[in-house]
């Protein structure tokens, strides 16, 4: 069990970057799959990125060439680059983690992963 620990909250220009880490400094973060879910109030988490142990990645269709999400597993730290972000952006991004591969629901479902963090926020404004 892992207690990851998002940070990088800030207020960012549209079209501007913006990178966000998420560690666990005590636990063997590099054996989970570790993604993000921001969420905006009133809706729902839903997932942007996701990388594996193995350093496979996957994305939301919406982010796929402006997010990137990697991991340095020497700093037990995964961060997610947001670049050319949007006001639609803003929202609560949270980390997750599970320990186990295998598949319970689907590979984006929230429901996948055991381990939050309690989240940054992003906002994108003018």
């Amino acid at each position: 069990q892992v207690q990851p620990v998002e940070s990088g909250e800030g207020l960012v220009q549209p079209g501007g970057p913006l990178k966000l880490p998420c560690q666990a400094p005590q636990s063997p973060f590099s054996t989970y799959t570790v993604a993000w879910f921001p969420q905006a109030p009133g809706r729902q988490r839903g997932l942007v990125a996701v990388i594996t142990s193995s350093g496979s990645t996957n994305y939301a269709v919406f982010v796929k060439g402006r997010f990137t999400i990697s991991r340095d597993n020497v700093k037990n730290t995964v961060y997610l680059q947001m670049n050319s972000l949007e006001p639609e952006d803003t929202a609560v991004y949270y980390c997750a983690a599970k320990a186990v591969s295998r598949l319970m629901y689907r590979w984006y479902d929230a429901r996948e992963f055991t381990s939050w963090g309690q989240g940054t926020q992003v906002t994108v404004s003018s």
